[in-house]
């Protein structure tokens, strides 16, 4: 079983059919011991030594006992909720109360305290936890299950580790801050705490491992659906991954899956939105932006994240039933780089500038070069020019 990216899903694909299996035979000869499990992560990049990476361990998902105390100040947002009734209902002392709530209170959730009383929540708190996002899914298989932290390194690393335990499709893993979160080509990813959301799904689709790309422009769908829908704002798909409000990118994806040569295990979608940032660090200015900073108001995190997980059930489905050309045919109606837009194409093996002619049926950008050369692009960074 290897793990890889699949951003550059053409590179990465050849690469693993010419060294994955011997790589990761040698990998399992040095890390296999008798009851000892060691999860292995193998990089597709364009280099001669192919290096792994043992994922990280992982932070310690939110109690769900912290989960119900949510739901309960929720079902009594109209009165003041004592402690000790809320001790006894959850099965903790009143002093755990206490220090949850404080813990609520960092993220922005507004819960007014009367010592010795109780608690009462004064406004419907904006945190991404089950209990308040899985019921508005319904019995949709994207998010039948979701798995929450307040702080974790990055939300694919967990997904990739949930994976070799064997979780189901649709299992979504979210977090209300990342401290190692990764973008494509080995960058990070800014996770601003509970000002985004920072989210990765399993899928288990019955694809080969060529085709998974078409995934990438299948949730750019549905981020793209998703944030107009809640916003109004003007987004802008940029191939493969990006989502561009004004010119600057708001979201981006990463996705990398589980797979032996012709048969995909899992695929882990990893998408970061920027939502209630108020404003971008000064590296990242020129380029990203917030749904806030364009709207100029808050948006609803929770709502945006129930849209965003019942559009990817429904391009998934769609996908699923339908084949890449329900995908390929919608996504130029979402991105203005689909046809006709002069851009650079940022390479390993360098630089250059074309037009674009379209997707083919795969999902791969055709292009013209400046030179008249037509192309299709499996890999690189693209970026308009003016």
């Amino acid at each position: 079983m290897h793990f890889g990216a699949i951003g550059d899903f053409a590179i990465r694909v050849v690469r693993l059919t010419s060294w994955g299996t011997s790589i990761t035979n040698r990998i399992r000869q040095r890390c296999a011991r008798p009851g000892q499990r060691c999860a292995i992560e193998i990089r597709m990049e364009l280099r001669d030594s192919p290096p792994c990476r043992v994922l990280p361990r992982m932070t310690q998902p939110t109690d769900r006992r912290i989960d119900k105390l949510v739901k309960l100040l929720v079902k009594n947002a109209t009165v003041m909720v004592p402690s000790a009734k809320l001790a006894d209902e959850i099965g903790v002392p009143r002093h755990t109360i206490y220090f949850w709530v404080n813990k609520l209170r960092e993220l922005g959730v507004d819960v007014r305290g009367i010592q010795n009383n109780g608690f009462q929540l004064r406004k419907l708190p904006d945190i991404l936890l089950p209990s308040l996002i899985r019921p508005e899914l319904g019995d949709q298989q994207i998010g039948h299950r979701i798995k929450h932290y307040f702080r974790t390194g990055s939300t694919n690393d967990v997904a990739l580790s949930l994976v070799l335990e064997g979780a189901p499709h649709g299992m979504v893993v979210v977090a209300e801050e990342q401290d190692a979160g990764r973008g494509r080509f080995g960058r990070s990813w800014y996770s601003e705490k509970a000002s985004g959301i920072y989210t990765s799904l399993i899928l288990r689709p019955a694809l080969a491992p060529a085709a998974a790309p078409i995934l990438t422009l299948m949730a750019g769908l549905a981020v793209h659906d998703a944030v107009t829908e809640a916003t109004g704002l003007p987004a802008d798909i940029r191939w493969p991954n990006d989502l561009l409000i004004n010119g600057k990118k708001v979201c981006g994806i990463l996705t990398e899956m589980s797979a032996d040569m012709d048969r995909i295990h899992a695929v882990v979608l990893g998408l970061g939105i920027n939502v209630n940032h108020r404003q971008m660090p000064e590296e990242l200015a020129a380029i990203g932006t917030s749904l806030r900073m364009e709207g100029g108001k808050n948006y609803s995190r929770a709502g945006l994240f129930i849209g965003l997980l019942q559009k990817l059930e429904y391009y998934y489905r769609m996908l699923m039933d339908d084949g890449n050309t329900a995908i390929t045919e919608r996504w130029p109606t979402a991105s203005t780089y689909a046809r006709g837009k002069r851009i650079r194409v940022a390479m390993r093996s360098g630089e250059f500038l074309a037009t674009t002619l379209g997707l083919d049926p795969t999902g791969a950008l055709r292009i013209r070069r400046d030179d008249g050369q037509e192309d299709k692009l499996l890999s690189g960074e693209i970026v308009e020019v003016k």
